[in-house]
């Protein structure tokens, strides 16, 4: 049987480097990976026909690579990477083959606390999306909510509470105020879901990445067993998500988290000892 041939951006990031350790590792005799990073990206317009040939040479496409920094306010440096980047991807696929199946990974930011992006991350998250949607006939767009897991060491600041939590040399962790909740989604989940639409009929659309459930940045410190100190309130971003919960009516037909949190919270402390 002839291989398919994925061409995968962010292959150097904490869940591109995730989903192409998979695949490698488990499907090798099924595709061919070709990969596409930031640092392909030249000041001349070079990079757009290397861009081109992969794309001609591939049947589908997992968009990850991106600007993660949620607190880079840097208009120029954001919309480049996460809209400007994608709008020239999903051109180039609709000019060769608009039939190509293409995953893009997207972000829960798009809510904002009101339902629409509320920061500078949020829209290049969102007005990507939406173009790769109205562009594209076979399209689909994952909403992840708050990944963890293995992998994620270089992520410096953007690191999840739980790496940050079984990182830390105190004994105490600080948090603010006024019980914010995430769904924290294990990253092997995150993978499956990016692989369930390579193996599987899935309608074009926008779909969530979570677990449903919602649970407390306390529940995280008291499960690795740490002090909590609260920060001043005035030390909370603009625009903070209070709350956010994956709509399970929201999900892939087929798919659906495996781990909970204490699962996801039992590997990860595991991989890391």
């Amino acid at each position: 049987m002839e291989k398919e041939n994925i061409l995968l951006t962010g292959s150097d990031g904490f869940i591109g480097r995730s989903i192409l350790n998979q695949i490698t590792n488990t499907y090798n005799d099924k595709f061919n990976v070709y990969t596409f990073e930031k640092n392909n990206i030249t000041n001349n317009e070079y990079w757009i026909e290397q861009l081109n040939e992969l794309v001609k040479d591939s049947d589908v496409i997992l968009h990850v690579g991106a600007d993660s920094n949620t607190q880079n306010f840097d208009l120029n440096d954001v919309f480049f990477y996460n809209y400007y980047f994608s709008k020239v991807l999903f051109d180039l696929i609709s000019e060769n083959n608009n039939d190509k199946r293409t995953i893009y990974s997207s972000s829960a930011a798009c809510y904002g606390t009101q339902g629409m992006p509320e920061t500078i991350y949020a829209w290049s998250k969102y007005l990507a999306e939406q173009y790769g949607y109205s562009k594209l006939e076979d399209f689909v767009s994952l909403r992840y909510f708050n990944v963890y897991g293995p992998g994620e060491s270089n992520k410096g600041n953007m690191s999840s509470i739980p790496y940050q939590a079984l990182t830390t040399e105190n004994d105490y962790f600080y948090l603010f105020p006024g019980d914010p909740k995430r769904d924290f989604i294990y990253i092997e989940d995150i993978v499956e879901a990016n692989l369930h639409p390579v193996f599987n009929d899935i309608k074009k659309g926008v779909y969530d990445v979570g677990t449903g459930e919602d649970n407390s940045f306390e529940k995280i410190i008291e499960f690795f067993e740490l002090g909590i100190k609260y920060l001043d309130k005035t030390k909370i971003p603009k625009n903070y998500q209070y709350q956010t919960k994956a709509n399970k009516e929201k999900f892939m037909e087929g798919w659906k988290a495996k781990y909970s949190l204490k699962q996801g919270l039992e590997m990860y402390k595991e991989s890391l000892n």
